[in-house]
């Protein structure tokens, strides 16, 4: 089970009271939040191993350099100009140490990479593990990475721990009409505001599961409009007309398969280690909680 955590630790942060802190008066609603997802998810779907995987870089250089407009909105306003400075409340921030001493706790593994979002390690980890794997999120970005015959899914999360939602193959077709492998190709011709991503304007998730459906890939809709075969003069013109666009793209929407990541060996919750951080950070039974659905 691959955790997106900022996904989860920012929900966490806005739907658990602020009223909820430390004996030394830090606020813990998102570790309380946090935890109890964590619980929820390994009782649910008995995970063999757990992974936390880490925004080492929320907005590589790479990337913005491809895509300018790339998070830009998300930058926060007093580093403008440093892009590596998320717009994140300073409540949440300062329970970030209280995080990762909790994940330790429980035996679950941080991992990230220099230069990458965490995006990039769930898809590395994802791809290159053998055996079933659940990926946990609140992003549909990652819908790229359904696929039935490697056994990978996504547990979605944007409805509320509540409604969760398991993402295959014949969830993403019903959803958007387009396979999970066109799915990247689909979310770049769309466009995402909330990534900063500007799509090809004029062209919505309709006409662009059209496209796929007629040309394969971007590519193939490429090829099509430069020929001028297979689509609207509309469509057409608005396809050469974001080729600046489209070439680049790819490169920023499709997460990384092939980081180099390792992981340290399985480890079960340390029963000290979680007691002693929940007594430090005033989590009550969410940490008794977590381990227990952790420990075989």
């Amino acid at each position: 089970m691959l955790l997106d955590t900022a996904s989860l630790y920012f929900r966490a942060f806005y739907g658990v009271p602020d009223t909820v802190k430390a004996p030394d008066g830090t606020p813990v609603n998102a570790v309380r939040g946090l935890l109890d997802m964590i619980a929820k998810l390994a009782s649910a779907y008995a995970p063999q191993r757990v992974v936390a995987c880490w925004d080492d870089d929320w907005r590589p250089a790479w990337r913005v350099a491809l895509i300018p407009s790339y998070k830009a909105h998300r930058v926060a306003a007093e580093h403008a100009g440093a892009p590596d400075e998320e717009e994140v409340p300073d409540a949440l921030e300062a329970q970030l140490p209280a995080i990762r001493e909790a994940l330790d706790a429980l035996g679950i593994p941080v991992v990230g990479a220099a230069e990458h979002e965490a995006d990039d390690v769930v898809g590395s980890l994802a791809h290159q593990t053998e055996g079933p794997v659940d990926v946990v999120t609140g992003d549909r970005d990652l819908f790229q990475l359904v696929d039935d015959a490697r056994e990978a899914r996504v547990i979605y999360t944007a409805r509320g721990m509540s409604k969760l939602e398991v993402v295959t193959d014949a969830v993403v077709v019903a959803k958007y009409g387009v396979l999970p492998q066109q799915y990247a190709d689909f979310a770049t011709l769309r466009g995402d505001t909330s990534d900063g991503l500007p799509g090809v304007p004029g062209v919505g998730e309709k006409t662009a599961a059209t496209l796929l459906a007629a040309h394969g890939d971007l590519p193939g809709i490429i090829a099509a409009a430069e020929a001028g075969e297979g689509m609207s003069v509309g469509v057409r013109s608005r396809i050469l007309a974001a080729l600046p666009y489209l070439r680049v793209a790819p490169r920023v929407v499709a997460v990384a398969r092939d980081l180099d990541l390792h992981l340290p060996p399985p480890a079960a919750p340390d029963p000290a280690d979680a007691a002693a951080a929940a007594q430090r950070w005033g989590l009550g039974t969410a940490m008794e909680r977590a381990a227990a659905a952790l420990t075989p």
